[in-house]
């Protein structure tokens, strides 16, 4: 025997015995002993930490970061010698019934171990281990394949006609024909082979371990797969792990001594960051409360069931800087997706042209936006069926795929459910929309013209926001502005931009996003205060109340990102006034005004221009505190609230 082998074998021995992993297989193997199943192929799949065995020997790390397959067999008859001396399991009989997968904990930090589609010359005969990551933008039918098989001579008198001598296991890359099918010949007669089909041991184990708009970081082993005349690169993959990216744990200077020069004030902060906020793209001062709303959207956005979502819909007759502005926006998210009008905006079905599995489900934006925002353009140039399917999207968070059995070669029809776990920006053309239909005259005071979308969909968004200041007012700084960045796209019009870069509000973002925060008693009971006192004064006698069942969700949903804003962790009743005028001004535009009475732009009511207008701005807003309480009093009486007076 190759002393060299020899002496990895005892490395193997010395590494499974510190490592735990000699405990497991021990483990595994009275598990195999204690099973009235009998087998051909007995698995164990071992985790294994190339750096641990690199600092044993040097020699064996290399050659399993290498040559996995030839370093699985030295693992393989450390086993099989184990067994045969511990009496570990009775019923083997040979080394080769046993298949030994190796898993590594991870990979050298080295650009040779990161797998690269796009260098060339791709390296698939290498057979050795690689790194690579991303998003699972595409899920086939979970197909399971043979894990090994047992076969036997046809000739009675050949001794491979019986025992467990002739053992096929499948290898990294391998198709199922190459692990089984009718061709095998004996090696020792050259009679055919035939399998023994009690004993053949199917597998899936890792098919669902990934979830389709998921970012992994997956270990394994490239291969080339021949399917007729297509050949087709891929990777058989080993080892799976979830991508968590950390968020900074920190804001910019610039943010803290902003935060600091507004702590006099709760609202101040916010004020100042959303009319400073895209000055790249539109003047500082304007389109505030849009600036505010994207902002809350953005930090409102993680990748977890139930969340807090909060989704926009804009009506604007500005349509090229709306949509300038919800396009750098995006960009400030890992995962912003802007929607081409040409493909899906959920997950769809075609056929599956690489792997094994005749469907597969295509993950389309709102999927690949997960933890982010879709970005969904003019909700008026969809159809009726995707507004349907988009409404259905923002109830329930969740759209399901049907794959019919008979046109992908299944013997039954399946459903998958997948989650949608993202914000959703859309806007309506109001020039283009009110060509398309006449409009009504019987509004009450404050209402839109939303008739164009269903009244459900527009329900869906958490917010309906309209241009907050007219078409004159906003001509000249925006036109100014434009024709700047035409005449020097790079300039930095403002010193804002200067302060206040675009990757300063991303890591700001990024930070504010993952706070927790909790509501206050105080805030508590202010938004539901308001919720039941709305619920009571905007109803009909023929529909009831017209408050959709998701206001008070969006109610905390805004307070909480209100609150994320600011940095707090804990929601104020300052936070709960933003979010109830916010609310209540969308109300207005979907339904007429209230008792309560809010502004047409009740956030941001005058330009902010210097300390004195934030002053007034605070001033203001106090009397808007005074006056919701005021109203819940007078709608909601059974909810106690604290009052200045009190």
């Amino acid at each position: 025997m190759d002393p060299e082998i020899q002496k990895m074998r005892e490395v193997v021995l010395v590494y499974l015995d510190r490592s735990g992993g000699l405990e497991k297989f021990v483990h595994d193997c009275k598990k195999y002993n204690d099973s009235k199943q009998s087998y051909a192929v007995y698995r164990f799949i071992i985790s294994i930490n190339p750096s641990d065995i690199a600092e044993l020997d040097a020699t064996l790390g290399n050659y399993i970061l290498h040559n996995p397959l030839q370093a699985a067999q030295i693992f393989q008859s450390v086993c099989f010698i184990a067994i045969k001396t511990l009496s570990l399991i009775e019923q083997l009989q040979t080394e080769a019934q046993i298949s030994i997968l190796l898993k590594p904990t991870h990979l050298p930090p080295l650009p040779s171990y990161v797998l690269s589609l796009s260098a060339y010359p791709f390296n698939y005969t290498s057979q050795r281990f690689y790194m690579s990551e991303g998003i699972v933008i595409a899920i086939g039918t979970v197909t399971k394949y043979t894990q090994g098989a047992r076969f036997l001579c046809t000739e009675e008198t050949c001794p491979f006609s019986e025992g467990f001598r002739c053992i096929r296991v499948h290898c990294p890359g391998a198709t199922e024909s190459a692990t089984v099918r009718t061709d095998f010949v004996c090696s020792l007669c050259s009679s055919p082979l035939q399998e023994d089909m009690k004993f053949r041991v199917l597998g899936d184990e890792l098919a669902n371990k990934m979830t389709i708009g998921n970012h992994y970081r997956i270990i394994g082993i490239p291969a080339c797969v021949q399917n007729g005349l297509q050949v087709t690169a891929c990777i058989e993959v080993n080892s799976i792990q979830l991508y968590k990216p950390n968020g900074p744990s920190f804001v910019s200077d610039n943010f803290k001594n902003l935060l600091s020069l507004t702590s006099s004030s709760c609202w101040r902060f916010t004020a100042v960051l959303a009319n400073i906020f895209a000055s790249q793209v539109v003047p500082p001062g304007t389109y505030n409360t849009l600036k505010l709303a994207i902002l809350l959207s953005l930090v409102q956005t993680c990748e977890k069931e139930n969340a807090d979502y909060l989704d926009l819909l804009i009506m604007t007759s500005d349509t090229l800087v709306i949509d300038r502005l919800l396009n750098y926006s995006l960009c400030l998210l890992p995962r912003g997706i802007r929607h081409p009008l040409s493909s899906d905006i959920f997950p769809s079905v075609s056929k599956d042209k690489h792997g094994t599995g005749s469907a597969s489900i295509q993950a389309c934006s709102t999927v690949l936006a997960k933890g982010g925002i879709c970005y969904i353009g003019d909700l008026s140039s969809y159809k009726k069926d995707k507004l349907e399917l988009l409404q259905s999207v923002l109830e329930s968070r969740t759209t399901t795929v049907f794959i019919p059995g008979k046109k992908y070669g299944e013997e039954a029809d399946q459903q998958v459910t997948v989650s949608v776990q993202t914000n959703f920006w859309s806007f309506v053309d109001l020039d283009s929309s009110s060509k398309k239909h006449i409009q009504k005259e019987n509004f009450l005071i404050g209402q839109m013209d939303v008739s164009l979308i269903p009244v459900n969909l527009v329900d869906g968004f958490g917010l309906l926001i309209y241009n907050e200041f007219s078409s004159c007012h906003l001509a000249s700084p925006v036109v100014h502005h434009t024709l700047k960045k035409a005449i020097n796209p790079e300039a930095k019009l403002y010193e804002v931009s200067q302060q206040f870069r675009t990757q300063d509000y991303e890591e700001f973002i990024l930070f504010a996003r993952d706070l927790h925060v909790e509501l206050s008693s105080e805030a508590e009971s202010l938004i539901q205060g308001y919720y039941l006192a709305s619920r009571r004064v905007r109803r009909d006698s023929i529909h009831g109340s017209t408050l959709s069942a998701s206001a008070l969700k969006i109610l905390i949903s805004l307070a909480k990102a209100h609150a994320k804003l600011s940095l707090r962790q804990r929601v104020l009743e300052e936070d709960a006034v933003i979010a109830v005028l916010l609310l209540e001004s969308s109300l207005t535009l979907k339904h007429g005004t209230s008792a309560l009475c809010v502004a047409p732009n009740p956030v941001f009511p005058f330009d902010l221009s210097d300390e004195n207008s934030l002053q007034q701005r605070d001033i203001y807003l106090m009397q808007c505190h005074h006056q919701l309480l005021k109203f819940i009093a007078a709608y909601s009486p059974g909810i106690h609230i604290n009052t200045n007076e009190e």
